[in-house]
């Protein structure tokens, strides 16, 4: 199932390793990224896949929103279909 991962702030060390690193132990990959520094803000979209059934976009997103609290970031995830809907006009 792909979902899509925002995550907003400010920039900071580690924050893509921090992010990337949180994927990697839940079996989720990323099939796409693109990332910028605006002034001192960070912004970062990816596209993931979670290719483990165990694993719920509920419990990704909780680890990632803890770990977006604690540096001070936005970190969001919705489902893929979810997201296209969205923003479809």
């Amino acid at each position: 199932m792909k979902a899509v991962v925002t995550v907003i702030g400010k920039d900071c060390k580690g924050i893509i390793a921090k992010v990337s690193n949180i994927l990697f132990e839940n079996d989720v990959n990323i099939l796409d990224i693109s990332q910028t520094v605006m002034q001192d803000m960070f912004t970062m979209i990816m596209l993931v896949n979670f290719e483990s059934e165990s694993v719920t976009v509920s419990d990704v997103t909780e680890k990632l929103e803890k770990a977006g609290e604690g540096m001070g970031l936005s970190i969001h995830v919705q489902r893929e279909e979810i997201f296209t809907s969205m923003h479809r006009i």
